[in-house]
This record gives C-alpha cells, structure tokens and sequence, in this order.
C-alpha cells in the first residue's frame, strides 16, 4: 500500500486488510511490544484491545488493584496520584471547597435572608 494515499481512495479489499491487521496485530508480523495488552492476565497472549473492551478492561484491572489492596489500588480509592507524581504542591483543584467559599457562601445566604425579611415587612 501506498503510505501517502489517503483513506478514501483506498480500495474495499485494501479496507478490509488494514481492518484485519488492526484487530489481529501480531498475525500480521507486528511485534508484540507495539500492543497495548502485553500478557493478559486471563489469557497469558499478547493482545491488541480497541473500543469499549479498552475501557471496561482498564476499570476492571483498577477494580482488582482495589480489591487486593496493593499500592496503586489504595492510591485509586483515595483519588491520589498513582504514578508517583509529586503531590505536595500539585493536584489540589476540584477535591473539596476551601474554607474562604464556604465562609463567603454563608454570608451571602444571610444577606439574602435579611433581604427577603426586609421586603416581607
């Protein structure tokens, strides 16, 4: 095949050939190294994962990292960094609303409060 022909000029024969190699890598002589499931854990085969099976299998190795309780597992249920990223000055959005909005959150819900009772008299 012609590397600088684009997909659409491509023949259904040629389609369906490229479709093979994607699903079946290591059929088609591309070494095992270059796929993203080397030695699976149910089968012991190096295999070439695509779609929703890639996600269901990547919740399902973090499920059982949880479940024996090894060191990434625990950093997944605590919702930490797992690949050994510095954590003391990074990593702190979207984990719990800050002293200064709730404080500010109360005085705006007593200032609405006062108003409401204010116009009601």
């Amino acid at each position: 095949m012609d590397p600088n022909s684009r997909i659409g000029a491509l023949s259904e024969k040629e389609i369906e050939l490229l479709e093979e190699i994607i699903t079946n890598p290591i059929d088609h002589g591309i070494p095992s190294w270059m796929v993203n499931r080397k030695k699976d854990l149910r089968t012991g085969k190096d295999r070439h994962i695509l779609g929703n099976e890639l996600e269901i299998t990547v919740k399902r190795d973090i499920d059982r990292m949880k479940r024996i309780k090894s060191y990434k597992g625990i950093r997944h249920q605590l919702g930490l960094k797992v690949r050994g990223q510095r954590t003391k000055s990074t990593g702190r959005h979207g984990l719990v609303i800050g002293v200064q909005r709730k404080k500010i959150r109360q005085q705006m819900e007593k200032k609405a409060k006062k108003k409401k009772k204010k116009e009601e008299s």
